[in-house]
């Protein structure tokens, strides 16, 4: 029976991922301003879908020849185990009368079987692409939260999704450059550090001007950009003033985790203002 409970099997490995499922529906939960018995049944089945990732591509390497087929034991136990869950979840929100959310399911099991197929090729590492398309399914989990919080459909929940999508895949570009930062000899001049960070200051900077945008023509929060302003702000930062020379992975990925968690608690008390 121990053989089962792995933890390399039973759940992420890619610590930081945490953060794609934990925000949305955090942000989700707190702008629908209720927490019932069908959040509680969102909530399972969310983090259910999320950590049966794990155990499901562990069992596609393991028949791929990719791992040892030892690993099959448990990963079947953690699949079941997080598939009960789900199914009793969804049962859950059927039964309290939340049955429209399940059709934001539908994306997360394409998107998942595109993420397996690339497992079993042995291509899914650095698929910035499916990441972000990744992140962006995940998102919905924050205008689930919100319309069964607030206990009906409104189109604001939309807006939710977009913003904490925009977040995700800006932290995901941001994290490459990062890694990417590591290969580095020396500090490059302040030209090159800005060609090498383009790309993620666009997608903060982005971030940043639609939601100021937005919040000074009435159409959001008028102080919702501050949490996207602190991810500009430490883009700029990783960028130009202090590339990841050397850095471990694992202090980069602690370092989004902190900077990640910032943005929610940020995003949830500008929401409200």
């Amino acid at each position: 029976m121990t053989s089962l409970f792995k933890r390399h099997i039973a759940l992420p490995q890619d610590h930081g991922s945490w953060v794609f499922i934990l925000s949305p529906l955090l942000i989700g939960i707190f702008a629908g301003g209720n927490f019932t018995a069908s959040s509680l049944a969102l909530t399972v089945a969310a983090m259910a879908a999320f950590l049966i990732r794990q155990p499901v591509a562990v069992a596609v390497k393991a028949y791929a020849g990719r791992r040892s087929r030892k690993d099959l034991p448990a990963a079947r136990f953690w699949m079941m185990l997080y598939g009960i869950l789900i199914l009793l979840s969804l049962g859950e929100l059927v039964a309290l009368g939340d049955t429209y959310v399940l059709f934001l399911a539908v994306p997360g099991v394409l998107v998942f079987a595109w993420h397996l197929y690339l497992v079993s090729r042995r291509q899914e590492r650095r698929q910035a692409g499916v990441e972000i398309l990744a992140t962006g399914v995940l998102s919905l989990a924050a205008p689930a939260a919100y319309w069964i919080g607030v206990g009906e459909y409104r189109p604001l929940g939309w807006a939710l999704w977009a913003l904490t999508w925009l977040q995700s895949a800006a932290s995901i570009v941001y994290a490459y450059l990062r890694l990417e930062q590591r290969e580095l000899k020396d500090l490059p001049p302040l030209d090159s550090r800005l060609r090498l960070g383009r790309r993620a200051l666009l997608y903060t900077g982005f971030n940043l001007i639609v939601t100021l945008a937005a919040g000074l023509l009435g159409l959001l929060p008028l102080w919702i950009f501050l949490p996207y302003l602190l991810q500009f702000t430490e883009t700029l930062y990783g960028a130009l003033a202090r590339p990841a020379l050397g850095f471990k992975p694992t202090a980069i990925g602690v370092r989004q985790l902190i900077v990640s968690s910032l943005f929610t608690v940020l995003f949830i008390i500008t929401w409200r203002l």
